[in-house]
């Protein structure tokens, strides 16, 4: 593990952010390791160094001018509005439709065919938030240059259709609930994160 990657890790288990457990993700699996990125987000002076060093990994793998910081909401809003300060880029976010469950741009955000843009995310597991990200931007005309995250938790697998960056990037078991160990124990699950499964 590189050093950014372990100082990455020690701010989160130094705010509390990495717990240990029985949690459901949002991708739906499960797993005994969930990384709490508001913890850390909520502190301003976290957020920003974290975002400076997200936009210069973005800005070393991207093949070209970032114009727009994409992210899905909710854990991406704090990362990707640093990123895009760090970048001088426009920020923008998505929203899953409540009936739908589809992500949208929405409260009037437009994008412009030929714009180039990064989407930037918290913690990725499987990949399946940016990849929908990745999908509106493409429809509307817009070239996705790179994807990132503060942690990627598929140990470098999680493939998005971009090139990808991480702070830190960990190999982290993952099991559908039917396969779950601890839901073998008896073990009850809690799901901390910001949308319901």
């Amino acid at each position: 593990m590189t050093p950014q990657a372990e100082s990455v890790l020690e701010l989160f288990r130094s705010r509390g952010a990495y717990l240990e457990g029985h949690f459901r993700l949002t991708s739906g699996l499960h797993s005994a390791q969930y990384l709490q990125s508001a913890l850390v987000l909520q502190h301003p002076d976290a957020a920003e160094r974290l975002g400076r060093m997200l936009a210069e990994q973005l800005r070393q793998k991207a093949d070209g001018e970032i114009q727009l910081v994409v992210s899905p909401a909710l854990g991406g809003l704090i990362i990707g509005h640093e990123v895009a300060r760090a970048l001088h880029a426009r920020f923008l976010f998505t929203e899953r439709d409540a009936a739908t469950k589809k992500m949208a741009l929405r409260r009037g955000f437009q994008v412009t065919s030929g714009e180039t843009a990064v989407v930037v995310e918290d913690v990725i597991t499987t990949g399946g938030s940016t990849q929908d990200v990745i999908e509106i931007l493409r429809a509307a005309g817009v070239r996705v240059l790179a994807a990132g995250s503060i942690i990627d938790r598929s140990g470098g697998q999680a493939d998005v259709g971009v090139g990808r960056v991480a702070l830190a990037t960990l190999q982290v078991k993952s099991h559908t609930p039917e396969d779950c160990p601890l839901c073998a124990e008896g073990v009850p699950v809690a799901k901390p994160g910001s949308r319901p499964v």
